[in-house]
């Protein structure tokens, strides 16, 4: 008995292919100097040219930078030279959520550390089916990772999506942890193995930036123009993260930015901490979206 029927399934699938032939473009178009800001919106309008809708912004997080990095407006950022670049997208079709991510390594020191992820990412798949518990594929992940001489951020996680949601419910670690959770058959699950040098420490902290904002509930509010403006991403977004540059020309320029703190102030929407890893090491990352089936699952993106 699958917990989606078929036409949530048709969406998932479709909501994945978009997924993956954006990524696989994407993956053409970063290089040194390549700024920021085209990446993220290059993604993004991929994404709705062929039928889908972001599920969050196109993150970019380059180097010690692990997640949550998507450019601000007017962002002149660029990637810098010998960088290691994680480009994170994901996508929605009526709501159904998949989500992938892939290292772009133009250091040809790091590329093991690339390899690690994708390899442990590869272990997670083959090994991924119902009721196995999210502590040993969190174990296979950590072994996979650390026989390669490399670290597992102990403190982010893969997790199961659903519809509107990015993160729905179940977590799987990237480290070995006591847990009771299980994988249940007909959920999906992004699994994403985040790793970093065997020096580092091996975890993420908040920084000061914050880039990435979600609606969280309507308030009252002072100002015309931030009830204009939370309208928008409440009928827009619903629960699902958005970026600023997304709301251009929604409320006069003059008055957005006192209307976007509004919003903050009142927290009507709530903001995504750009994650560091804490000794400045840098990180790889690697993910698919998976659906469980009897014998084990299949990749969607």
């Amino acid at each position: 008995m699958s917990v989606y029927d078929e036409e949530a399934l048709k969406k998932f699938r479709l909501s994945g292919k978009i997924l993956r032939e954006t990524r696989e473009e994407i993956k053409n178009f970063v290089h040194e100097d390549t700024p920021i800001i085209e990446i993220c919106e290059k993604a993004e309008n991929l994404i709705r040219r062929k039928g889908g809708k972001p599920a969050f912004p196109c993150n970019v997080s380059i180097n010690e930078i692990a997640a949550h990095y998507t450019s601000p407006p007017n962002d002149k950022t660029k990637i810098p030279k010998n960088s290691l670049v994680k480009v994170d997208i994901g996508v929605h079709v009526d709501g159904y959520v998949t989500d992938t991510a892939v290292t772009l390594c133009f250091n040809p020191e790091y590329e093991s550390l690339v390899e690690a992820a994708e390899q442990a990412l590869k272990a997670a798949i083959e090994n991924i089916r119902p009721e196995i518990s999210t502590s040993k594929l969190g174990a296979i992940i950590e072994k996979t990772i650390k026989s390669r001489g490399f670290k597992p951020i102990t403190n982010l996680t893969g997790h199961q999506v659903g519809r509107y949601l990015v993160h729905a419910g179940t977590s799987i670690p990237n480290v070995s942890q006591l847990s009771f959770s299980k994988i249940k058959l007909g959920e999906v699950y992004a699994i994403e193995p985040f790793v970093t040098l065997p020096n580092a420490i091996g975890r993420v902290r908040d920084s000061e930036e914050v880039t990435i904002f979600r609606f969280l509930k309507s308030r009252s509010l002072k100002s015309q123009h931030a009830k204009k403006l939370l309208k928008h991403i409440e009928e827009n977004f619903r629960t699902l993260p958005f970026a600023e540059r997304w709301l251009k020309n929604v409320v006069p320029q003059a008055h957005y930015h006192e209307a976007f703190k509004e919003l903050l102030a009142s927290k009507s929407v709530m903001g995504y901490p750009v994650f560091v890893e804490a000794s400045g090491k840098p990180v790889a990352q690697a993910e698919h979206t998976v659906l469980i089936v009897k014998d084990g699952s299949l990749i969607l993106t």
